[in-house]
């Protein structure tokens, strides 16, 4: 069961309007390695893997939700006050014509994010060599973002973020040796 609280898992705050910063979140929100992707990814493999780390799944699956409405408020506060001009110069102009401000689940470069994003082979560490992957391709994708803004208190969000998937990567490490242990105990008896 999920309990939700009326609030951001961390602080959102951005200084001033950048539509341009708000594209490039895009790809955390809608893309191959973002948020969206990195939560239903994890979700749904909770259901194919033993239940020693079923709770990892279901844990960081959930919070990767918490990590899509970070980016969410990032990329609404970044553009709320934009003007028609700032949005044609930003390059999101055929955004804005389809959708106005509202977001829509697409990556930096507008591409519609799509259910192959999602892998899930069946086998448990298969799967979470899987999972430390996108975790530390998001982690990547974090950094570049920070490297892309002045904004110091946009990227307070973002280094939360950063931070949080290599945390992720690394309870993934520690449910594969749990469940390589596990193999090599039953090839004994």
């Amino acid at each position: 069961m999920w309990i939700y609280e009326k609030k951001l898992q961390y602080p959102v705050r951005v200084s001033k309007c950048d539509v341009r910063m708000a594209k490039l979140l895009h790809e955390q929100y809608g893309g191959a390695d973002g948020e969206l992707a990195a939560a239903l990814r994890y979700l749904n493999q909770r259901y194919s893997i033993p239940d020693k780390v079923v709770g990892l799944l279901n844990d960081i699956g959930t919070e990767e939700f918490a990590h899509l409405e970070m980016i969410a408020t990032m990329i609404y506060k970044l553009t709320k006050d934009a003007t028609p001009e700032q949005i044609r110069a930003a390059g999101v102009d055929d955004h804005y014509v389809n959708h106005d401000r509202a977001l829509f689940y697409h990556n930096a470069s507008g591409v519609p994010w799509t259910a192959s994003y999602i892998q899930a082979k069946g086998d448990p560490i298969a799967d979470l060599y899987e999972d430390i992957a996108a975790e530390e391709k998001a982690r990547a994708t974090y950094q570049w973002l920070i490297d892309q803004t002045d904004d110091p208190d946009l990227k307070d969000g973002l280094k939360f973020l950063r931070e949080r998937e290599v945390i992720h990567s690394l309870r993934f490490r520690e449910a594969v040796e749990i469940l390589k242990e596990d193999q090599a105990q039953k090839k004994i008896f």
